[in-house]
């Protein structure tokens, strides 16, 4: 289970880097808010109604479904971390570039 959590993790850091390069850098940082946002709310949402209340394991599906509660942490980590790095370089980059 743990490769497929790393495979997963691979796909999502390079997407994350595809679609966050294309977004201008004054929007890059909340564009990131949005897509952690509705990468991990609805899933959060649907994961509560079936597992606390379907299930009837109340918060609890918190912990005992520990493997669900990592997708909604990931998500807030990794793309506006990875806003704020693309960002960095292009400052970086714009910063070579103004040097004689």
């Amino acid at each position: 289970m743990l490769w497929f959590e790393a495979v997963l993790f691979v796909i999502l850091t390079g997407l994350a880097y595809l679609i966050l390069k294309r977004v201008r850098p004054q929007r890059r940082v909340n564009g990131a808010l949005w897509i952690a946002f509705y990468f991990t709310v609805p899933l959060a949402a649907y994961d509560w109604l079936y597992c606390s209340v379907h299930l009837g394991h109340g918060v609890a599906f918190l912990w005992r479904y520990w493997y669900l509660t990592t997708y909604y942490v990931i998500p807030w980590l990794l793309f506006p971390g990875m806003a704020a790095l693309l960002n960095g370089r292009q400052k970086a980059e714009a910063d070579n570039d103004e040097r004689p």
